[in-house]
C-alpha cells in the first residue's frame, strides 16, 4: 500500500504503567468513503483471512497479515447483524445473519452465497449458532423468538415463542456442551435451553436468568465454559455461573471503574470481552468516544474489581469502536503475522492494525493518501443502537 508516514501521539501516563502497554499503529485501512461503519470482524480458523462487515449491507475479506483486500459478499438487502466462519470441515464457507430475515452462507473463495434460511421478510435475525449434533442445528435469534433450522435439509424444526418478550440479541451454543443453548434478549433476561428431542418452550427451558435490563452480548469462558459474561446496553458488566444460574460479580459502575484506572478520556462504551485460559484472565475492552481503547483486566472473584488497562490502543480510530479481533494467542497466528497484536473497526469507516512487537518503530503509522483527505461532514460521537 503507498503511503504517508504519520507521528502517532505519545504515550500519555497511566496509573499504573508498569502493567499497562501502549501499541503502536502499524496500518489503516478506509473500508468506505461515506458514513459507512465497520461493525463487525471475524476471522477464519487459520487466520488467513478476516471478514468484515459492514452498514452498506456487505461483507468484505482481508488478510490479518498485510492488510489486503480479498473481495466482497453482497445479498443481503439490510443490516448484517453478525457474522461467523464455519468450523475446521467446512474453513471456506462464511455465515451471516440479517434484519433481511436470512441466515446465509457464503464461499469465500468464490465470493458467492452457497445456501441460505429464510424466517421470512418481516422477521429480523440478530444473532446465530450452530450447535447440536455435527453441529447442524442452526439457532437463530429474532423478535422475541428463536427459531431451529435443520442446517443439512434448511428445514424449520422448531420456533420457541414464549421464552422472551423482546429482541433476542443473542443465542450461543455452549462450546462445551454442544445441545445446551443460552439466548439473550432486550428483556433483560437469559434462558439455557437443552436442544435436545423435540424442542419446545415448556420441556426445554432449564433456567432463566434476570440481568434486569437489555442484554447486548454475552459469552462463555473459563474452564469448560462454565462462566458468562454479559455486557448491557446501559455498559454495565456481570459474571454468571450459568449451571447454577448463579450470579459471580456485577459492575453497575463498570464504566467509571474503568475510566478511574487510567489517565485518558472517560470509558464511554464497552465493545467486548476476551479471555485468555492462560492465567485464567478476562479483560472487559473499554472505549472512548474519541476511539482510544482499553484492555481492562477484571477480577471476577470475591468483591470483584476492573483493574488498569493492560494494553492501550490509541491514534488510530476517530469515531466509536465496534470490533476488536486479537491475533496475539490465538494458536501463535500465521508465522508471516507475528507481531501483530490484532485489528479494530469502527464507526470511522476504518480498520486499523495494532503493533505487538517491541522491537518494531512503534511510534509511527502508515495511513493511505486518501485518509489525508477529511469528509466535510460532522460526525456525531454518540452511541448508535447497537443491533
Amino acid at each position: 500500500m503507498e503511503g504517508m508516514e504519520m507521528e502517532v501521539e505519545e504515550a500519555e501516563p497511566t496509573p499504573n504503567p508498569k502493567h499497562s502497554k501502549r501499541f503502536g499503529l502499524k496500518n489503516s485501512i478506509q473500508t468506505n468513503f461515506g458514513d459507512d461503519y465497520v461493525f463487525q470482524i471475524a476471522p477464519k480458523d487459520d487466520l488467513t483471512s478476516m471478514a468484515v462487515s459492514l452498514s452498506t449491507n456487505t461483507v468484505k475479506l482481508y488478510s490479518p497479515a498485510t492488510g489486503q483486500y480479498l473481495g466482497e459478499l453482497k445479498g443481503h438487502s439490510s443490516t448484517i447483524n453478525q457474522i461467523s466462519f464455519s468450523g475446521p470441515t467446512t474453513p471456506n464457507v462464511l455465515h451471516s445473519c440479517s434484519s433481511d430475515g436470512t441466515v446465509r452462507a457464503w464461499d469465500t473463495r468464490s465470493f458467492h452465497q452457497v445456501s441460505a434460511v429464510n424466517a421470512g421478510p418481516s422477521q429480523d435475525i440478530f444473532s446465530f449458532s450452530f450447535g447440536g449434533s455435527g453441529d447442524n442445528l442452526l439457532a437463530a435469534g429474532s423478535k422475541s423468538q428463536i427459531f431451529f433450522w435443520d442446517w443439512r435439509t434448511k428445514k424449520q424444526i422448531a420456533c420457541l415463542e414464549e421464552s422472551h418478550m423482546d429482541d433476542v440479541t443473542q443465542v450461543h451454543f455452549v462450546p462445551d456442551h454442544r445441545n445446551k443453548l443460552v439466548s439473550a434478549s432486550v428483556d433483560g433476561l437469559m434462558c439455557m435451553f437443552d436442544t435436545r428431542g423435540s424442542i419446545n418452550d415448556d420441556d426445554h427451558l432449564e433456567s432463566v436468568i434476570n440481568v434486569g435490563t437489555s442484554i447486548g452480548k454475552v459469552g462463555f469462558f473459563g474452564e469448560a465454559s462454565q462462566k458468562l459474561w454479559c455486557l448491557t446496553h446501559i455498559e454495565t458488566l456481570s459474571v454468571w455461573d450459568w449451571k447454577d444460574a448463579r450470579i459471580e460479580v456485577n459492575f453497575d459502575d463498570a464504566r467509571l471503574s474503568a475510566s478511574d484506572s487510567w489517565a485518558l478520556d472517560q470509558v464511554d462504551y464497552f465493545v467486548d470481552c476476551h479471555y485468555s485460559g492462560e492465567g485464567d484472565q478476562l479483560w472487559v475492552i473499554g472505549g472512548t468516544n474519541a476511539g482510544t481503547l482499553g484492555y481492562f483486566s477484571v477480577n471476577y472473584k470475591g468483591k470483584g474489581t476492573i483493574g488498569s488497562p493492560q494494553a492501550v490502543l490509541h491514534g488510530g480510530h476517530t469515531g466509536v469502536v465496534r470490533s476488536v479481533l486479537p491475533l496475539t494467542g490465538m494458536r501463535d497466528g500465521p508465522t508471516h503475522a507475528r507481531g501483530i497484536f490484532g485489528w479494530t473497526g469502527g464507526e470511522d469507516g476504518r480498520l486499523c492494525c495494532w503493533m505487538s512487537d517491541e522491537s518494531s518503530d512503534v511510534n509511527r503509522s502508515w495511513i493511505s493518501k486518501e485518509l489525508a483527505i477529511k469528509s466535510p461532514r460532522t460526525r456525531k460521537k454518540s452511541r448508535h443502537h447497537p443491533y
